[in-house]
C-alpha cells in the first residue's frame, strides 16, 4: 500500500478520489453559484427555480445513490452527505429542497419501485427535467405517521385517494411524488403510490409562511378523488413502512449533514471576523477568554458531529440498516448546530443579529433540522427503543 492509499484508508470524509473529487465540485458549485443568491431568495421566500434545474444537468448531483445501470451515479450514502454538507454552507434552504427531491424522491423511489415505473420517471428527475418531493406528514399526524387519514380506494384498474398532506417540501413546484396513504383507516399498515402534480384531483394548498428555509417552498397538496392508475402502486399493498423507514434513515443522516455545513460556515465566519476583522481594546477579538470559549466550543463540538455522521453514513446502505445510529447523528449534529449559529451571533454581536452577515440565516435555517424527518423528541425515544432491544437479547 503506498502513502496515498494509507493516508485515502483512514479519510473518514472523502474515502475514495471520487468522494475528493465530488466534494471539490459541489463546494466550488455552492460557493460560485448559491451564496450570492441565499439571501435574496430568503428575503422574498422564492425557490430558485433555474438554478436547481442546473444541478442536474450541469453539477450533475442528481440520482447520486442510484445504479449507473439504471442512469445514476452509483455512489453510496457518504456521498450524499458530502453533497448536503457542502451546499448547506452557503443555502440550507435550497438544500432542503435538493434533499426533497434527491432523498425523499428519487432514493426513495428507486428503492421502493419495479423497472417498469424506473423507467417511467427516472430519467426525468435524474436530468432535472422534472422535480420530485414526498407526501407523508398530514394536519393531524406528524410524528405519528401511522395517524394519517389519507386515503386509497382501489375501484378496477385504478385507486382513488382523499386526503391532505402538510408541511411538503417542493409541494408547489414538484410534478412528481412518493405518497403515502392507508387503504384501512383504522390499520397500522401503510400503502405508497407515485402520483403526478397533474392528475386531475390533485391540488396544491396554501404555502406555508416560515421562521428559516425559506428559499424551498412548503405547502399543503390536497387529493379530492384523486385518481391513480393501479400500475403507480410501489411495492405492494400495504407494505410501504418497510421501505418508509428505509429512507428514514439516510434522510435524517443527509438532514444532519445539513446541520454540519450550518455550523461549518459559521464558524468559518466567526474565527474570520475575530482574527482577521475585530479588535477591542487593542487585541484581536479572539485573544478574549469569553470569545475563545465560544469559537472553540464551536470548533469542539462540530468535529464531534462530523466524525458520527459520517461513520453513520459509511455503514448505510439498503441492506444495511442503522436506526439506532441514524437517530444518533441527527439528535447530535441538529443540536450541534442550534448552539454553534447562536454562538455566531453572540461573537459577532450587532452584526450577527443583523442580515449583513448570514449567521442569523443560518441559525433560522437550523432550527427546522431538529423538526423534520422525525423530531428530536422522537430520536430520543427511538433510540431508548433500540437500546432496550439491544441489552433485552
Amino acid at each position: 500500500m503506498n502513502s496515498t492509499d494509507k493516508k485515502r484508508a483512514f479519510d473518514l470524509f472523502n474515502p475514495s478520489d471520487a468522494h475528493s473529487s465530488l466534494r471539490e465540485s459541489v463546494s466550488s458549485f455552492a460557493e460560485r453559484e448559491m451564496d450570492e443568491q441565499a439571501k435574496e431568495h430568503d428575503e422574498k421566500e422564492s425557490f430558485n427555480e433555474r438554478l436547481f434545474k442546473r444541478l442536474g444537468s450541469e453539477l450533475g448531483i442528481f440520482g447520486i445513490t442510484v445504479p449507473e445501470e439504471d442512469g445514476g451515479h452509483g455512489m453510496d450514502a457518504v456521498a450524499s452527505v458530502i453533497i448536503h454538507e457542502e451546499m448547506s454552507r452557503f443555502d440550507p434552504g435550497f438544500t432542503l429542497s435538493y434533499l426533497a427531491h434527491e432523498v425523499l424522491f428519487v432514493n426513495n423511489f428507486y428503492q421502493s419501485a419495479n423497472s417498469a415505473q424506473r423507467a417511467k420517471y427516472l430519467a426525468r428527475v435524474i436530468s432535472g427535467e422534472w422535480i420530485g418531493g414526498m407526501g407523508m406528514t398530514e394536519p393531524g399526524a406528524g410524528t405519528d405517521v401511522l395517524g394519517m387519514t389519507t386515503h386509497a380506494e382501489k375501484k378496477g384498474d385504478r385507486y382513488v385517494i382523499n386526503g391532505v398532506k402538510q408541511y411538503i417540501t417542493n409541494g408547489s413546484v414538484g410534478q412528481v411524488f412518493v405518497l403515502y396513504t392507508k387503504l384501512d383507516k383504522h390499520a397500522k399498515k401503510m400503502t405508497s403510490f407515485v402520483i403526478e402534480s397533474s392528475y386531475k384531483g390533485f391540488s396544491v394548498g396554501k404555502k406555508e409562511e416560515k421562521m428559516g428555509m425559506r428559499s424551498s417552498p412548503t405547502t399543503q397538496l390536497v387529493f379530492e378523488d384523486m385518481e391513480v392508475p393501479a400500475e403507480n402502486l410501489l411495492g405492494d399493498e400495504n407494505g410501504a413502512i418497510t421501505h418508509m423507514m428505509r429512507n428514514l434513515e439516510i434522510e435524517r443522516v443527509t438532514l444532519a449533514a445539513q446541520s454540519i455545513g450550518i455550523a461549518r460556515r459559521c464558524i468559518d465566519i466567526m474565527c474570520d471576523y475575530t482574527i482577521r476583522h475585530r479588535e477591542a481594546f487593542g487585541k484581536k477579538l479572539l485573544e478574549f477568554g469569553q470569545i475563545q470559549r465560544l469559537v472553540a466550543e464551536s470548533y469542539a463540538d462540530y468535529s464531534a458531529a462530523r466524525a458520527l455522521v459520517y461513520q453513520v453514513a459509511s455503514a448505510l446502505s439498503p441492506d444495511s440498516r442503522n436506526s439506532l445510529g441514524a437517530a444518533s447523528a441527527k439528535l447530535i449534529a441538529t443540536q450541534m448546530a442550534e448552539r454553534v449559529s447562536r454562538n455566531a451571533i453572540q461573537v459577532l454581536g450587532g452584526y450577527g443579529y443583523c442580515r449583513e452577515y448570514p449567521v442569523e440565516r443560518l441559525h433560522r435555517d437550523s432550527i427546522l433540522l431538529s423538526i423534520g424527518g422525525g423530531t428530536n423528541e422522537a430520536m430520543q425515544k427511538n433510540i431508548a427503543s433500540d437500546l432496550k432491544k439491544i441489552w433485552s437479547e
